[in-house]
Order: C-alpha cells, then sequence, then structure tokens
C-alpha cells in the first residue's frame, strides 16, 4: 500500500493556498469560509456538481430550537446515548452548541427551509432525538437545498478531477496529485481538505452516490493519519426495497416514522414493539437490529411501512412519494417495502473538531471524519450538521498556513492493492453488514488480503483500491472489536464490554500494511 510507485508523469500544475477534495456540504463550507478569509481555494470533484451523498439526504438537519424544549444539554445527551458509549461528549457539546450559527450563515446563503403555520421554522423528529428538533427543506429534500445554496455560493470546482494522493514532507502536506481528463496533474498547497463523504460503496445495495468509495480513507491512511471507528457503519433501517435491487437505492426517510408511520412485517405485525422504548422511533441500530431478526425469523427479504393512514403525505414527503410511485407503490394505499441498507460511517479519519489531522496541512470535514460526534452510532440528522459546523471551522483554520511556500517534489502515483468492485461489495456484504461474526470477517480478511497489487492510474483503479483499502480496514477493526455495540453486531459476541469502551485506530505501519497500533505495542495478533 505505499505510495509513491510508477504512473505517467505530470502534465499539468497548478496552485492554491488551500485544495478541497469533495463538493458536498462539508468541502463546499470550508471552502467558501476560506474564500471569504482571503485565501486562493480549489475545489476538485471527480464528479459533477450534484454527486454527492448531500444531494440526497432527506430527513434534515438537527438544530436546538426552543429553549423552552429544547437545549444543548439536551441534543448532546441524544447524541452520547445514540453513541453508545464511545462519544467524545466534549466534542459533542462543541459541535452541537454551535448549530444555530452555522444554520444562521446556510440560510443567509439563500438556503430556505419549510415554515409552519406560525411562519417559524418548522421541526419534526427523527429516531434517537428526545423532542422535534429538525428543520427541514421541500418537505424531505433538505440535502438537495443545502446543496443547491452551497452551490450558488460559486466557488471554483474543477470537475471531474479524482485525487490520487496528497504529497508531503517533513514540515507537511505540499500538495495534491489529481487524474482529470487533462492529465495527471498536481495542485502545490500547503493545505488538503478531505471532505470526500463516505464509503457506501463497500456494499452492494446502499443510500450512497456511486462516489462514495472511501476516497478519502485511503488518502489520509497513505499520507501517515489515521483512522478510527470504521466499523461503525450505520444501516438505514427504511430502504426502499426491490427484488435484486443492487447500487444506491432510495431512502424511506426517518421523518416518516417520525410522523408516525409503523414497521410491520407481512402478517402486520410491529417490528420493533418490545424491543425498545421508542418503538419506532429507536437509534437506527436498534431499528436495522430488529428488521434483520425479523427478516431472519421469517425468512423473508423485506418488511413493510405502514404510511396509509398519515394525512399531507404527498406535500410532506414529495421525494418519498416519487420513488414509491417510480416503484408501482402507492403510499397512501399501499405498505412501502423496506430493508436495511448502507447509509453512514460513523468512523473515518481521526480529527479534533476543528478538522485536523495529526498530518500538518491535512484536513477532514463530514462523513469522511471522525470527530468523535458519532460515536458507535450517529444520530439522526447531525451529519448535515457536523458538515456545516466543522466544515466552516475547517475554513478558518486552514488560514494558518497560508502564507507557508511549499512544493510537491515527489509526483509518482500511488502503488495499492485491488481487488475488483464487485468481489469487495459481496465479501462486506456477506460477512460485514447488519450482523457480522468472527469466522465471517476472517474469511473476508484472506481473500481481501490475496488481492493484487498495482498502480492506480486511472480513475476506476483509484476507486477500487481505495474500497480494497477501507474494506481491510473495517474487516480489522471489526474481528479486533469483540462485543457488539452501536451498528457493530457479532453474533459470537453478542453483548457489550466495558473493555471495548475505546476507539479503535487503524493504520500503515512500517512495512506498508494496515495495522492496529494497540496489537503492535501489545504484541498481540
Amino acid at each position: 500500500m505505499a505510495a509513491g510507485h510508477g504512473g505517467d508523469g505530470v502534465v499539468w500544475e497548478a496552485r492554491a493556498d488551500v485544495v478541497v477534495v469533495g463538493g458536498g456540504v462539508a468541502g463546499l463550507t470550508a471552502a467558501r469560509v476560506a474564500a471569504e478569509r482571503g485565501l486562493q481555494v480549489l475545489v476538485v470533484s471527480k464528479g459533477g456538481p450534484t454527486d454527492t451523498a448531500t444531494q440526497y439526504a432527506q430527513g434534515g438537519i438537527a438544530v436546538v430550537g426552543d429553549p423552552r424544549t429544547d437545549s444543548v444539554d439536551s441534543h448532546t445527551g441524544d447524541t452520547c446515548v445514540a453513541g453508545v458509549g464511545l462519544c467524545d461528549e466534549a466534542a459533542v457539546r462543541s459541535i452541537v452548541s454551535s448549530g444555530r450559527e452555522a444554520f444562521a450563515a446556510l440560510t443567509a446563503l439563500g438556503a430556505v427551509f419549510d415554515v409552519g403555520a406560525d411562519g417559524a421554522v418548522a421541526r419534526t423528529r427523527e429516531g434517537g432525538h428526545s423532542t422535534r428538533r429538525i428543520v427541514h427543506a421541500g418537505g424531505d429534500a433538505t440535502g438537495a437545498e443545502v446543496q443547491r445554496a452551497l452551490n450558488a455560493a460559486g466557488m471554483p470546482v474543477l470537475f471531474g478531477a479524482a485525487a490520487a494522493r496528497v504529497t508531503t514532507d517533513r514540515t507537511g502536506v505540499t500538495g495534491l496529485i489529481v487524474l482529470s481528463d487533462r492529465g495527471v496533474g498536481v495542485i502545490h498547497a500547503p493545505s488538503v481538505v478531505l471532505a470526500t463523504g463516505g464509503l457506501g460503496q463497500l456494499y452492494s445495495c446502499s443510500t450512497n452516490p456511486p462516489g462514495a468509495t472511501a476516497d478519502g480513507i485511503a488518502l489520509a491512511l497513505e499520507a501517515g493519519a489515521a483512522v478510527a471507528d470504521l466499523e461503525f457503519v450505520q444501516f438505514h433501517p427504511t430502504v426502499l426495497f426491490a427484488p435484486g435491487g443492487v447500487g444506491r437505492r432510495p431512502l424511506i426517510s426517518e421523518a416518516v416514522r417520525g410522523e408516525g408511520a409503523r414497521l410491520v412485517d407481512a402478517e402486520g405485525r410491529s417490528v420493533t414493539a418490545g424491543v425498545h422504548p421508542q418503538g419506532d422511533l429507536a437509534p437506527r441500530d436498534v431499528v436495522s437490529r430488529a428488521i434483520a431478526q425479523r427478516l431472519r425469523d421469517s425468512g423473508s427479504d423485506h418488511v413493510y411501512l405502514d404510511a396509509r393512514h398519515l394525512t399531507g403525505f404527498v406535500s410532506r414527503f414529495p421525494t418519498v412519494t416519487a420513488s414509491c410511485l417510480d416503484a408501482g407503490i402507492d403510499p397512501s394505499e399501499q405498505l412501502i417495502p423496506v430493508a436495511p441498507a448502507a447509509h453512514y460511517s460513523c468512523g473515518g479519519v481521526i480529527t479534533d473538531v476543528h478538522g485536523r489531522t495529526e498530518i500538518a496541512g491535512l484536513f477532514a470535514a463530514g462523513e469522511v471524519a471522525r470527530t468523535g460526534l458519532h460515536g458507535a452510532n450517529r444520530l439522526a440528522s447531525n451529519s448535515l450538521l457536523e458538515g456545516l459546523v466543522v466544515g466552516e471551522r475547517v475554513g478558518h483554520a486552514a488560514a494558518e498556513r497560508a502564507d507557508l511556500s511549499v512544493e510537491a517534489t515527489d509526483l509518482l502515483l500511488p502503488f495499492r492493492r485491488r481487488a475488483p468492485r464487485d468481489r469487495v461489495q459481496a465479501l462486506m456484504t456477506a460477512h460485514a453488514s447488519v450482523v457480522r461474526d468472527g469466522a465471517g470477517l476472517a474469511s473476508a480478511a484472506t481473500e481481501l488480503g490475496r488481492s493484487g497489487v498495482a498502480v492506480a492510474g486511472s480513475g476506476a483503479a483509484l476507486e477500487d483500491t481505495a474500497l480494497t483499502i477501507a474494506a481491510s480496514a473495517l474487516v480489522m477493526a471489526a474481528s479486533v472489536r469483540r462485543e457488539s455495540r452501536g451498528c457493530h453486531t457479532r453474533t459470537d459476541y453478542p453483548d457489550t464490554s466495558d473493555s471495548f469502551r475505546r476507539s479503535i485506530e487503524v493504520r500503515i505501519g512500517r512495512d506498508g500494511e494496515l495495522e492496529v497500533p494497540e496489537l503492535q505495542s501489545t504484541g498481540a495478533r
């Protein structure tokens, strides 16, 4: 997995104070703030202006509302409960307490949110929240509105450009190697912001866009940074089911359950009754496990969401309605078939609440980062919140290196393990999905370890190799975590263990292979 082997020569160059990799909420927020600070900013995105996970976010943004019914303490508490002992409470409080200011900055850009009959911003409730604090736009099209407002800010973006490697020297970051239709390029810059989104394409079925291939995880690991909590992949419990459906599937927003829809099986029995005090609005890991258990017990491949009794469904959930109608389902008259699918990576590149990694000049924000906000399970609608808050802070923090003069000199493409994407997806879906066990994880690790090594000299190769690295790191961490906690469930270790109330760090060792440092220090294997 060592970088710096082979590859075509550089054919174009550019310079910037900050390079942002990714065009979603975190990346564009960081870019906007850095530009407002007077920095020369360049955003690179391998897709188009709406090929982001932000675009597909339905539920909303969790922001503390009326102080008579809500508070930072309450939001922090709900987040930490959902995170099952692995949230960094100080980080949670820091990010949550900045929610109102971040939301105000977004609305100042022109983002329009739904309002109630009283003219105030409308709020709904989602799983794990103790009150109605979720602001939303277009009913269930919040992400699309956020993306629209940020795109309209007019940041310079190089579309169709895939980040291949972050270059460094003893002082920290020196730039970014990029593959584009112009060939191999290098952007000399003292700061690089990874805002590449998640790793949903590790699995055969996901709510993520096709570009969610863990690019930032691979880039950060190769630059010398560590990742943590990768084993905690949140599966959205209610994704529109289709027989044989693979790739990105439409999600049925949790807010549908927040408005009163019920999860039932084919016999009409509640799926979550007796499982959790909050029933269908329990944290997502709880609901996903309950569905997975019902599917195992019944031999079925999906359950149902009953929203037939809800009034005003079409106007409140136009995106969900359109997805259902496209599948031949009228949610006002029929049950909606649903099943869990990969949705959100709770872990990622280790950062502080300002997006700083251990590598000077390397920042990460959004889903690719692990700030300590999510712990073992993300609380619904905290993701857009984190992208806005930490993205803004990264924009400020990157200014610290703007006066440095750097030159990227090691310009070779990375040399990585590469397994075919469909093989990686099959392995992860079979062995590292909602429910796992040691034997399956060991099988996946062995198969991934057999992957060949080659120069990642194309966009497709970069994606495949990033998925292979991320899958290997996830399986390694999941194997070490011999317990069930949050959205990591092992049938061979079904209980939560106090000895694992800690994050598991993975990095690339001196031999160029992935390792868990705590095992290296103890000599354990």
